[in-house]
């Protein structure tokens, strides 16, 4: 069997407390496939204003170490990490997208003759480059490489975030017209690319079922044990204003005073100054390893996705809804197109407060043993194992297309 070289780009950092498509899908290859994993680089700001979380501060003493052998580390037979160690100037703050861009090219430069170093160091001649949403350090990066194929992640609506409005609104068009593939995961994302791309494709998106099997954790969390009362009510994630409605929770659990409402993940400024912290019946549990995550799903009596409806969120795919179903949780979730195209067989949708209320109501009564098989299949259908043989599918179509010498046995 013929092993290809992938190296990853992305704003997501492998081996933290969080998972993301990238780095599922980089230990997914990196089981038949060498991978080459590039945490994000550290700038100039962040070097120095010490506001960072601690797999940022140890990139960062790393730096500062200036030990060579702690920038790359094999963590496994196929799988390297690189923690670069060029320090890259901050230009966000850069009001024309002419400057910053010429400004932005000099950081990649930068960046890519330490990649250079590092390929050929661990033998990647011919490599497929999988920029995961690194609009901006990875802008130029198939100039630069010259990689055998340049692949864009597209898997979140970022360019509607504030740091991402000035700059990337004009520039992720460009990025994806350029690329050599369009990779999505949500239908929606596909139909966005298509225009710029005609090479994109819907490959869907995954959930760890190993981790995630609702046969495992017999223990229900400590914090979960003091919760005497039941139905509870719950979700999982980090609890953002720009994604999730303050106010349908604040009904939900004033309309329900009985019900417990639990809510696992960390607060932004909204959440922790909202009226959600003076209600009796609404917990909150903070942030958990994704580790502990499962345990917690599996004791909740019904799963929750609360979302706003903006343009971030009407076309992201919400990977907790897969995690719910794993674990065989009836799920109630805000009604967008995603959830309605993929999810709508197994998960209650609801598009306004009372219909929310009501799904909820009827998901207490319906927790069978076919109904809980119907949730776990769906979910085991878009396990890690299925997308990454989405993704090779589509890569290896592509590059036979191109003629390319590479047969369908580096694929097997």
């Amino acid at each position: 069997m013929n092993t290809l070289s992938f190296v990853f780009v992305s704003l997501q950092r492998i081996h933290t407390d969080r998972d993301s498509t990238s780095t599922n899908l980089a230990k997914e290859l990196a089981k038949r496939h060498k991978v080459l994993y590039i945490n994000a680089p550290i700038d100039m700001r962040t070097y120095y204003s010490g506001k960072s979380d601690s797999y940022i501060k140890e990139h960062i003493r790393l730096i500062r170490s200036q030990s060579k052998d702690n920038y790359l580390r094999q963590t496994s037979a196929n799988m390297w990490v690189l923690n670069p160690q060029t320090i890259i100037d901050s230009i966000n703050w850069i009001p024309h997208t002419g400057i910053f861009s010429l400004l932005n090219r000099r950081n990649n430069k930068r960046l890519a003759k330490e990649f250079k170093k590092v390929l050929k160091s661990i033998g990647f001649k011919q490599f497929i480059l999988i920029n995961d949403k690194d609009i901006y350090r990875s802008f130029y990066l198939k100039e630069l490489l010259n990689p055998l194929l340049y692949v864009y992640l597209d898997r979140d609506y970022i360019v509607g975030m504030k740091y991402w409005k000035r700059h990337g609104a004009k520039l992720e068009p460009k990025l994806i017209e350029k690329s050599d593939l369009v990779l999505c995961n949500s239908p929606g994302f596909t139909d966005r690319a298509k225009p710029f791309n005609s090479n994109s494709y819907y490959i869907g998106n995954g959930c760890n079922v190993e981790l995630f099997d609702i046969n495992k954790y017999p223990e229900c969390p400590e914090d979960l044990k003091r919760l005497k009362d039941r139905p509870i009510v719950g979700y999982v994630g980090a609890l953002l204003a720009m994604r999730l409605d303050i106010d349908l929770i604040v009904y939900l659990a004033v309309s329900r005073p009985m019900w417990n409402f639990v809510l696992v993940g960390s607060e932004d400024d909204a959440f922790a100054n909202s009226q959600l912290h003076k209600l009796t019946n609404v917990y909150f549990l903070g942030k958990k390893d994704t580790k502990q995550v499962p345990a917690y799903i599996k004791y909740f009596d019904v799963c929750i996705n609360p979302q706003a409806i903006n343009e971030i969120t009407n076309e992201n795919y919400p990977l907790k809804i897969d995690e719910y179903l794993a674990m065989g949780r009836p799920t109630v979730a805000t009604q967008t197109h995603v959830m309605k195209q993929v999810f709508s067989p197994v998960v209650k949708l609801a598009s306004n407060q009372e219909d929310f209320l009501n799904e909820i109501e009827a998901s207490l009564n319906e927790n069978d043993s076919d109904r809980v098989q119907e949730r776990v299949e769906l979910a085991r259908s878009h396990s890690w194992e299925k997308i990454t043989e989405n993704v090779l599918r589509v890569i290896l179509k592509h590059l036979n297309n191109g003629k390319n010498p590479i047969g369908s046995s580096a694929f097997s």
